[in-house]
C-alpha cells in the first residue's frame, strides 16, 4: 500500500526547508524528500580533499530575510554569521586594489585614493540604493497580485507599495523608474569614473545571469539585490562551518516544528489524476500519496519532467519551454598548502577575509560575456572568490587554506564540445586568471574541485545549470515569474505548488520564495 501524507515537499533546498517549517508551524506534517544524501540544495558544505572543506556551491548568504532567521530561530540552532569588515575588494592587473568597506565612510575614504569625485558621489549612490531597496524589499515579501481579480489583500499590498514609492521623494522615485530598465554599465558609468568601482558594481548586476553589463535590464538585478543588502557591491556575509551549517540549522528547525526530512529519496514522478496532483513516485518504486505536493525544484524540472506534460495545455507547455534558464556560472574550489600573496594586498589585509573580485572594468566583463554568447567559456573570466579558512580555521589544516571561486561566464551548452572534455581546461583558465593577481598560487595548489554547469544540472538538479532557477529579467520577474498568470506559487495542476527560486522573488539565498509560497499555500490548504 502507498504511504499517505498530508503534504509532500519535493527537494530539500533552503526554500523547501523554509516552506516545510512554516507549514509545520501551522499544524501540518510535511514530508521533505531530498534526492541527495543531505538536505541543503545549493547551500551545502563538503570535504573535497582530505582535511579541506568549504561551501561546495554558494559561499555567501543572500542575506536571509530577518523574519525567517527570527522565526526559525537559526542562531539558537547553531548558525553563526560572520561579517567581513571589507564587503568586497576589486583587484586590478596593475597591482592596485580597491577595498570597499561595509562602512560607507570607510569605503568612500578608500575610493578617494582613486578619485575624489567618486568618493564624493559614493555616499549619495549608496543612500539612493538603500531607499529603493527598502521599497523593493517590501514588495518582495508579498505574493504577486492577481492581475485579473485582485483580492483585498492584493489591493492593500499594492497600495502600501505605491505609498512607499511616493515617499521616496521625486528624485529617488524618478531614479527607481529609470534605473530598472537600464544597463548596469550605463548606471555605474553615470555615477563613477573609476573603472575598478564601475566593474565591481556592474558585476553585481550580472552575477548568475546570461546578461552582460551592457544588457538592458541588468540594473534591475542590482536593485533586487539591494532589497536585501544595500551595499552597492554586496556584503561579505558568511556562515561558520560553511553554508551547509545554515541549511542544517534550517532542517533542525523544520523537524522541531513537526516536519519530517527523508534523504536519499529521489522523486522521479509527480502523479496526476484528472488534473489533480495525488502524490509522488520514488526512484526505488515506492509511492507516497498526498493531499498537496510542493516542488522546490525549478519550474521546468517540475512541470516538464516530473509531471507528464500531457496533463498541461499545449499553450502552457510552449510558454514554459521558452522560460529562459541558461546557466552561466561554474565553481572551482582549491585546496592550498599556504595562503597566497595577492598583488596590492598585505598578508594581514582585512580584504582577504571578504569577497574579492576580478572584474577590473566594465568592458572586461562584457568581453567575458561575448565569448559565452557563441558557446565558449570565458578565457578571461569574471571571478568572485573568498578564502573562508581565514574566518573559519576548521575548514583546513593549520597553515593551509581553501579558496572558493565563482567563475563566469561558463555557458551550459558549449559549441562543438562538452563539459566532460572541457573540465580540466576550465580549471586551468580559472587558475591562470587568478595567478595574474597572485603569481605563486599555482605552486600552492594541492587539489581542485571542479563543478561545471553540467554538474549543476546532473548532481544538484538545476536545469540548464541555472543557479537561480531562471533568468532574473524584466519579463521573468514579479507577476511574470515563472509565467504570467502563474506567479502565485500554484500551477495548472490542482494541489501542485512551486516554492523554489523559479518563483517570486527568486533572487538567491534569501528564503523569500519559500516563505511567500508557504503563506499562499496555507490559504489553499485551509480551504
Amino acid at each position: 500500500m502507498p504511504e499517505t501524507r498530508d503534504v509532500v515537499v519535493v527537494g530539500g533546498g533552503h526554500n523547501g526547508l523554509v516552506t516545510a517549517f512554516y507549514l509545520a508551524k501551522a499544524g501540518y506534517k510535511p514530508l521533505v524528500l531530498e534526492r541527495r544524501e543531505q538536505p541543503g540544495g545549493a547551500a551545502v558544505t563538503g570535504e573535497f580533499h582530505p582535511g579541506f572543506r568549504c561551501s561546495t556551491l554558494a559561499h555567501s548568504a543572500g542575506p536571509l530575510r530577518p523574519d525567517i532567521v527570527r522565526d526559525m530561530q537559526l542562531e539558537r540552532n547553531g548558525v553563526k554569521m560572520v561579517a567581513s569588515e571589507v564587503a568586497a575588494t576589486a583587484l586590478s592587473p596593475d597591482g592596485r586594489a580597491l577595498m570597499l568597506y561595509g562602512d560607507g565612510r570607510k569605503a568612500a575614504a578608500e575610493i578617494n585614493n582613486f578619485s575624489q569625485k567618486d568618493a564624493a558621489r559614493y555616499p549619495e549612490f549608496e543612500r539612493s540604493l538603500a531607499k529603493m531597496g527598502r521599497v523593493i524589499g517590501q514588495a518582495l515579501t508579498l505574493p504577486p497580485p492577481n492581475i485579473d481579480k485582485p483580492s483585498n489583500t492584493d489591493l492593500w499590498g499594492m497600495l502600501g507599495t505605491g505609498r512607499s514609492i511616493r515617499n521616496l521623494g521625486k528624485k529617488d522615485m524618478y531614479r527607481l523608474l529609470r534605473w530598472g530598465p537600464m544597463a548596469v554599465a550605463d548606471l555605474a558609468a553615470e555615477y563613477f569614473e573609476t573603472e575598478l568601482l564601475r566593474g565591481a558594481i556592474a558585476a553585481r548586476g550580472v552575477f548568475g545571469t546570461f546578461l552582460g553589463p551592457w544588457s538592458a535590464g541588468s540594473s534591475l538585478v542590482l536593485l533586487i539585490r539591494a532589497a536585501g543588502d544595500a551595499h552597492p557591491v554586496g556584503s561579505g556575509w558568511f556562515v561558520a562551518g560553511g553554508m551547509g551549517a545554515l541549511t542544517s540549522a534550517m532542517a533542525a528547525s523544520a523537524k522541531a516544528a513537526g516536519a519530517e526530512i527523508r534523504s536519499s529519496a529521489e522523486v522521479i514522478e509527480i502523479r496526476v489524476k484528472d488534473g489533480v496532483a495525488t502524490g509522488v513516485v520514488l526512484s526505488n518504486g515506492n509511492e507516497i500519496t498526498a493531499k498537496a505536493v510542493i516542488s522546490n525544484a525549478d519550474p521546468k524540472r517540475t512541470l516538464l519532467r516530473l509531471v507528464d506534460p500531457a496533463h498541461l495545455s499545449p499553450d502552457f507547455v510552449l510558454k514554459l519551454q521558452h522560460y529562459r534558464m541558461p546557466g552561466t556560472v561554474a565553481k572551482v574550489n582549491l585546496a592550498l598548502s599556504a595562503l597566497p600573496k595577492f598583488n596590492g594586498l598585505e598578508e594581514n589585509s582585512p580584504a582577504l577575509k571578504g569577497r574579492m573580485l576580478i572584474a577590473p572594468e566594465i568592458d572586461y566583463i562584457e568581453r567575458a560575456f561575448d565569448e559565452s554568447k557563441y558557446g565558449n567559456f570565458s578565457r578571461q573570466p569574471y571571478l568572485d572568490f573568498t578564502i573562508p579558512s581565514l574566518t573559519d580555521s576548521s575548514l583546513a589544516p593549520t597553515g593551509a587554506h581553501v579558496i572558493s571561486i565563482y567563475m563566469q561566464y561558463a555557458p551550459f551548452k558549449l559549441k562543438n564540445s562538452n563539459w566532460e572534455t572541457q573540465r580540466v581546461a576550465l580549471a586551468d583558465t580559472v587558475v591562470k586568471t587568478l595567478a595574474q593577481y597572485a603569481p605563486k598560487l599555482p605552486e600552492l595548489i594541492l587539489s581542485h574541485q571542479i563543478i561545471t554547469p553540467q554538474d549543476l544540472e546532473d548532481t544538484y538538479g538545476l536545469t540548464g545549470g541555472h543557479i537561480f532557477h531562471g533568468e532574473l529579467s524584466l519579463d521573468q520577474f514579479f507577476t511574470m515569474r515563472p509565467l504570467l498568470d502563474w506567479a502565485r506559487y500554484h500551477t495548472p495542476i490542482k494541489n501542485l505548488y512551486l516554492c523554489g527560486s523559479g518563483t517570486h522573488p527568486g533572487a538567491g539565498l534569501t528564503g523569500g520564495s519559500g516563505a511567500n509560497a508557504a503563506r499562499e499555500i496555507l490559504k489553499h490548504l485551509k480551504k
